[in-house]
């Protein structure tokens, strides 16, 4: 496991969708928030196999077979990890890094650029206060960013000079060979090292947890080029994996069951002054996959509302093709000619853009009409080219069910039988099944409820989860079918807690993986977090309170008055004992 770094690891989990790749060996049927089907690992006729997509595991109720897309990689395939990760590599077109070349950063020093990245954003901060800042507050207004918003997004000013930064990171002990590093500033060839970022508006990047990785620029001027500076990418930043705003709106979107996906600073700053706060923004670039992956966590479904123009509706187009064949349910906000949601919501109100959200129309129907418009769909010929362009969007839908639901609008659209339609998009979306093979459910004693229930909360819960065996101690975890699985979880308290699921599953081997895979599919809770930490200290205080009557009758049976002050203190301990076992109860 160590041979690969693990932003790698991630950002590979993130790309390999597990419900896509398991449907390559299993035919799955969605079944409210999880998947369903036949088990691979053993022969059944009714479906006892599931899938998590949004936790990313697999469980079989059947075989007890469970784990991350890694694991059914190892057990389907028959492969070691590091097989499994580059045959995932592989197929989602990761290039595997070399040992040499692809090392993780050093703790340290990812320690530092996270360190340095926040101390400019704070010097960025109070730039935009200063004389200098005027006229980038004054765009600002311009642009009807309020104080409050400024504020919340963390907007700050970079000075004309070309090393205010870099004296101020200097002299606070940072050394400059990591300031090129973190991209904040640019070595000349004459060896010169200057500030990236020279009278600009500063926009901090931050990841989802919150930590500031990079920075956008806007010029002021406008003869200032490029309009749009940002920071390149760096060992803590990649812009294809991270989404602009989300560590602000990650709570409204998972409340509200839906994102909004926007294209600019602005465009998210607008919507969430004006209170339309599960907005995104995917900063004018391309979505990538490992940005879906990463929305996938908070929401399935997504509404569009990028610029009209014919840039806006391409980049539109790429994304939700990408949105649909990774599981999302997409719709297509349309914007009037010449707008986009920033100048939208300024100009006619949040109300009006509410009221568009909610008129939004589903994205293979937009698609239709968009593309219907673009053939003559009263010639054979036109018919063909319309049906040929819309096999391979068809062919991208995981979904047997929705695939053959779009093919009856496909076929209605371009006036063509329907059974032709299916048949062509069944060829191009063909999957393959794989033999089955039995597995013996393994034995894993008795796992006592108040395990179950932390196991429970750290994969469908994970902060609380994380919270609860944090309070536990060593001697709570004693005994334990669960112990090495609750200790794990407990040396993973600094990770994000939307990671530690696939986290936890990475770090387990195979029986200790189905054993959390089958508490983790439960429906509903076993028991509530804190009620699992009480149970667990009794316990404990139950049986050190044993152990406590069993030396006592030692000592009493050997009759000796020297050992009188011994049972005594063993007493009280007793008394004491049993008096935190009542407050428990």
């Amino acid at each position: 496991m160590a041979l690969f770094p693990q932003t790698f690891i991630d950002d590979l989990r993130l790309q390999a969708d597990i419900v896509q790749v398991i449907q390559e060996y299993v035919s799955l049927k969605k079944a409210g928030t999880s998947y369903k089907g036949l088990c691979p690992f053993h022969s059944e006729k009714s479906p006892s196999f599931t899938v998590n997509r949004d936790k990313g595991f697999f469980h079989c109720f059947g075989c007890g077979a469970g784990g991350d897309v890694f694991k059914f990689l190892e057990l389907q395939e028959k492969l070691g990890f590091q097989d499994a990760v580059r045959h995932l590599a592989q197929k989602f077109g990761l290039k595997v890094p070399e040992p040499e070349t692809g090392r993780e950063p050093d703790a340290v020093e990812r320690e530092a650029l996270l360190k340095v990245h926040e101390r400019a954003a704070e010097y960025f901060r109070v730039q935009l206060a200063t004389p200098a800042g005027a006229r980038a507050r004054q765009h600002l207004r311009d642009r009807g960013v309020s104080a409050e918003t400024t504020e919340e997004l963390a907007l700050g000013f970079a000075p004309r000079g070309r090393d205010g930064l870099r004296e101020t990171l200097e002299g606070e002990g940072f050394a400059r060979s990591l300031l090129i590093r973190s991209g904040l500033m640019v070595e000349r060839e004459s060896g010169e090292v200057v500030d990236r970022f020279r009278g600009r508006l500063i926009i901090p990047i931050c990841r989802d947890t919150g930590s500031v990785l990079a920075f956008g620029a806007r010029a002021l001027d406008a003869d200032q080029q490029p309009k749009y500076l940002n920071s390149p990418e760096t060992p803590i930043y990649s812009k294809g994996r991270t989404l602009y705003g989300l560590n602000l709106t990650k709570g409204h979107i998972r409340r509200l069951g839906y994102a909004v996906l926007v294209e600019g600073y602005f465009d998210f700053a607008q919507l969430l002054q004006g209170g339309m706060t599960p907005v995104v923004a995917s900063c004018g670039t391309a979505l990538t996959a490992q940005q879906a992956h990463l929305l996938r966590r908070f929401t399935s479904k997504v509404i569009l509302s990028f610029d009209p123009d014919a840039a806006g509706q391409g980049a539109a187009a790429r994304s939700c093709e990408l949105l649909v064949a990774e599981g999302f349910d997409v719709n297509v906000a349309v914007l009037p000619p010449g707008d986009d949601p920033d100048g939208f919501v300024r100009k006619r109100g949040r109300d009006a853009y509410v009221e568009l959200l909610r008129t939004s129309c589903p994205y293979l129907d937009y698609l239709l009409d968009r593309t219907a418009a673009q053939h003559d769909l009263a010639t054979d010929e036109g018919r063909r080219q319309f049906l040929n362009a819309m096999l391979a969007v068809a062919a991208r839908i995981p979904d047997p069910a929705g695939r053959d639901q779009f093919a009856d609008r496909l076929a209605h659209k371009a006036r063509i039988t329907e059974g032709v339609v299916r048949s062509e998009i069944r060829k191009a979306a063909v999957n393959r099944r794989t033999e089955l093979t039995s597995r013996e459910l393994p034995n894993f004693g008795r796992v006592r409820q108040a395990e179950k229930g932390l196991l429970w909360a750290l994969i469908h819960e994970p902060a609380d989860g994380l919270d609860a065996v944090g309070e536990l101690v060593d001697s709570d975890l004693e005994g334990l079918q669960t112990t090495h699985i609750l200790e794990m979880a407990r040396s993973l308290r600094d990770q994000s807690s939307e990671l530690l699921p696939a986290a936890l599953f990475e770090r387990l081997n195979s029986m200790e993986a189905q054993l959390l895979s089958s508490v983790a599919a439960a429906p509903f809770a076993p028991a509530p977090p804190d009620a699992c930490v009480r149970a667990l200290r009794r316990l404990r205080f139950e049986r050190e309170q044993a152990e406590v009557q069993q030396e006592i009758d030692r000592l009493q049976k050997l009759g000796a008055e020297a050992h009188d002050r011994e049972i005594n203190e063993l007493w009280q301990r007793r008394k004491d004992l049993l008096y935190r076992i009542e407050g428990l109860a």
